[in-house]
């Protein structure tokens, strides 16, 4: 005789990286469920420790308190990601790019690193080196800001991590930037960031990857930076703006919104590289739709 063992849906939630991470899983094995989300959060906690741009042993804080020209070892992870972010900014022509983290600290967004030199006007992507055992070097002094490509990869790892462990099914989502694992449908949410939204726009997905920017949230009568800043102008982008990219990679997705957002149409090459796509409303409440991608679908 068959019998069928019920499938437990199991959610759990931590504050990190700047946001509350959940993750969902859905599996026969309650146990293997728990063991597995628990060796997801710890993946993502090792991203947050390597690579926060405050926390005083992360390997950015050790990058910019050492010597301009000093190389430093710098853990697999955090190198693979500034290989991905230095990528980006050579195929934008340098909107995408990790050393504005001086335009945050300015607008009050980050606050700026203890005992480090203040960086170089001028100061870009192209004077980080970084060579084949991980050794960073830094060309001028600037700060690097890895946040808006890291949180996409620490869900990126924490999904490998669930995938590994036995689990087809679930969905890791760290504060809008999110991916899920199995064939779905999964239904999500899109979090305009608008103050009182007419709707909530939904996406139905397979197995994708999902990031949501918009700088609504953060711009107030005192304050009128978004968190989101052209590599090229170092002005603030997306301040009235949403954008959400669908791709098979959270962290570049994550990355990805933030260059829509400076380019607009101009980003349909970069989106069609990267097989996603983006769905975009403006300041008025109209949307649009950029690239192509076989994963998801607006509703």
């Amino acid at each position: 005789m068959l019998s069928c063992l019920p499938i437990n849906t199991i959610e759990r939630a931590r504050p990190l990286l700047g946001t509350t991470v959940t993750i969902r899983v859905q599996a026969a094995d309650a146990a293997l469920a728990h063991d597995a989300i628990s060796a997801a959060f710890a993946d993502i906690a090792r991203v947050h420790t390597l690579m926060s741009f405050h926390e005083p042993d992360s390997d950015l804080t050790r990058l910019h308190s050492a010597p301009v020209g000093a190389r430093v070892i710098v853990d697999a992870q955090t190198a693979h990601v500034l290989r991905a972010a230095l990528a980006l900014s050579a195929l934008s022509d340098g909107v995408f790019d990790v050393t504005v983290a001086a335009q945050l600290v300015a607008w009050d967004l980050l606050p700026p690193p203890p005992g480090a030199i203040w960086p170089t006007p001028g100061a870009g992507w192209r004077d980080i080196h970084i060579d084949d055992d991980n050794g960073v070097r830094l060309g001028q002094p600037l700060w690097v800001d890895l946040g808006g490509i890291a949180k996409g990869y620490a869900v990126d790892c924490a999904i490998d991590r669930l995938r590994a462990h036995g689990i087809e099914h679930a969905c890791v989502n760290a504060g809008g930037d999110l991916r899920t694992l199995g064939e779905g449908p999964h239904i999500i949410a899109i979090d305009t960031g608008e103050t009182a939204p007419s709707h909530r726009p939904l996406l139905e997905l397979g197995e994708a990857a999902v990031a949501t920017s918009s700088g609504r949230a953060h711009v107030t009568d005192d304050h009128r930076a978004s968190p989101h800043v052209h590599g090229l102008t170092r002005s603030s982008i997306g301040r009235h703006d949403c954008v959400t990219v669908v791709a098979p990679q959270c962290m570049h997705a994550d990355a990805l919104t933030k260059l829509v957002m400076a380019r607009g149409a101009a980003s349909v090459d970069l989106l069609e590289h990267f097989g996603a796509a983006a769905y975009c409303q403006d300041a008025h409440g109209n949307w649009s739709a950029l690239g192509q991608s076989s994963l998801g679908a607006a509703a």
